[in-house]
């Protein structure tokens, strides 16, 4: 076999062995991993389909064009709910001739009980930026699943009952995204600098 024959054998062998230790590494080679990238914002917030206090259907198109706080209650709050709708009141006086940039939302936990007229009566009381929303049950359970919100009706004595429920007040930028829970228990003029962002 002449010199030039025997070179091409070599070479042909080198390149058969290396296909095959190409294939093998290849084969026990892992899969690639899909990356896996996160806005780092929870998925709170959706669809909703209820009434105001005036009985008007309302979305969750009513959301875009102003930042909103949401907070779900309900009237027979003792405590937490008028303070939290209290604190939100004085936030919107400390807003002053800003305060129809922002709007806010009373989302009720209690619909069996908070109807729009109840609603109405009750909010009469604070800031007039603040709306009620209620609904039927399925309804008002449908917009509590999308906000993350707990509530469980809790027994009294006389056959009465209260409302256990999560406090939180949500903030909602003008196009209705979940920017992230609100403070509105620090001073008003502070929030109402906060809100003062998301115009």
């Amino acid at each position: 076999m002449s010199q030039r024959s025997r070179l091409i054998v070599l070479f042909s062998a080198f390149a058969a062995g290396a296909l095959v230790l190409v294939t093998a590494v290849t084969m026990l080679m892992p899969a690639p991993v899909p990356k896996i990238t996160s806005t780092g914002t929870a998925q709170v917030g959706g669809p909703f389909s209820l009434v105001d206090q005036d009985g008007a259907p309302v979305t969750q198109a009513i959301l875009a064009g102003k930042p909103s706080l949401i907070f779900f209650g309900f009237t027979h709050c003792p405590d937490v709910c008028p303070t939290a709708l209290f604190e939100m009141s004085e936030i919107f006086a400390a807003l002053g001739p800003d305060a129809n940039k922002v709007q806010a939302f009373f989302v009720t936990v209690d619909p069996e009980r908070d109807t729009p007229s109840v609603m109405k009566s009750y909010l009469a009381s604070f800031a007039p930026q603040l709306k009620g929303l209620t609904g039927t049950p399925e309804a008002v359970d449908a917009m509590k699943k999308e906000y993350r919100v707990y509530s469980r009706k809790v027994p009294l004595s006389g056959g009465d009952y209260t409302m256990d429920h999560t406090a939180v007040v949500y903030l909602m930028d003008k196009t209705g995204a979940f920017v992230a829970p609100f403070n509105s228990k620090r001073p008003p003029a502070d929030a109402a600098a906060e809100l003062k962002r998301y115009f």
